[in-house]
């Protein structure tokens, strides 16, 4: 397991993103607590480790210790509840829900741990959220602009005959926008998300397709012109804004997919107070404006105000996030072994 020690480095530079004085909840400062977080790489890793969390552990007189060795679910379940590896953890849906069912998270946390929650928007404290999501990505379809493709509106259009070898998807047992986009395929083929035979069939119509373990990897297939249209985040299309890439985001009108990033806290947690302050802090308006335009995902706080490029694109208005659609994880995490299997007789045929 890998940690990385968060310093008070650059602090000045970090000052900004703590931002005027705000409601926060009670923290008991006269001593210096240690807090225990997991959290991504990447450009999301550079903006946390060189801003963000420095200026938090000023603001509260603590030390941040972030573990970006992923996957964190297996290592928080290997450590003692009453002594948990992580005070918070920060995951996509599918895994928040898999911790709550062993008990390694809390069910729901509310504005009276963590006030800025009064802000959001309601998908972010929605009941397919455990914990709350502080940013989302829509999750559509990703394409090529110098292939002479029409530029899709519809999921069914990555089903397109001329598509045939050139489209891109996930491995579904390892993969949450692979098994979000199953799920899509039973709304729109059959009677909703849970209609599997629906979904199996219009998987089925997919191939031959190209299958990718990661997101980055859709990304990078993209840019190489190995798939000419897949299933991505808008994101992974938008961070490469300004560097002539030929690739956009299309949301089908059926809707888009959420991919929430959520945090939450552990129940045996020696540092809960603490633990709540990071929530709010990472849903203080001037943090996740700083971290949206770093990292383009749409900030879960409505109060959020982005500059024109990002806000042109991000999903920051009641209007847009109403785009959004939540699938049922507590459903697929109990049928997923039966699914996976299926799954891969399908795609193996």
């Amino acid at each position: 397991m890998r940690k990385s020690q968060t310093t008070r480095r650059q602090v000045l530079l970090a000052a900004a993103v703590s931002g005027a004085a705000v409601a926060v909840p009670a923290v008991l400062r006269g001593q210096s607590s240690v807090l225990k977080i997991t959290t991504w790489g990447g450009k999301w890793g550079e903006i946390m480790k060189g801003k963000v969390l420095p200026a938090f552990e000023q603001e509260f007189k603590c030390s941040v210790e972030a573990d970006q060795a992923f996957p964190y679910l297996p290592k928080l379940q290997a450590s003692p509840k009453t002594d948990p590896l992580y005070d918070v953890l920060h995951s996509n849906s599918n895994e928040q829900w898999q911790a709550v069912e062993l008990g390694l998270v809390e069910r729901k946390i509310t504005a009276k741990e963590v006030p800025n929650i009064a802000d959001v928007f309601p998908y972010a404290v929605s009941d397919k959220i455990v914990g709350v999501s502080i940013f989302t990505s829509a999750v559509g379809l990703g394409f090529r602009t110098d292939k002479g493709l029409v530029p899709p509106t519809s999921w069914n259009d990555l089903a397109a005959p001329t598509l045939a070898g050139q489209r891109g998807g996930y491995l579904i047992p390892v993969n949450s926008l692979g098994q979000a986009h199953l799920m899509m395929l039973g709304r729109i083929h059959g009677k909703g998300f849970e209609d599997l035979d629906a979904a199996y069939k219009a998987l089925e119509a997919l191939k031959p397709i190209k299958l990718f373990d990661f997101t980055g990897q859709m990304e990078k297939a993209l840019l190489s012109a190995e798939v000419t249209m897949g299933v991505l985040h808008d994101s992974g299309i938008f961070r490469y804004d300004g560097q002539n890439q030929p690739i956009e985001f299309a949301a089908p009108k059926e809707g888009v997919l959420a991919l929430e990033q959520v945090l939450n806290v552990t129940p045996g947690s020696k540092v809960k107070e603490l633990a709540f302050a990071y929530i709010d802090y990472m849903l203080r308006p001037q943090v996740q404006k700083e971290l949206a335009e770093g990292v383009w995902y749409s900030p879960s706080n409505k109060k959020v105000r982005l500059e024109p490029k990002y806000d042109g694109k991000l999903f920051n208005t009641e209007a847009k996030v109403a785009q959004l659609l939540q699938v049922p994880w507590q459903w697929y995490n109990a049928k997923k072994d039966e699914i996976d299997a299926r799954v891969q007789r399908i795609l193996k045929g």
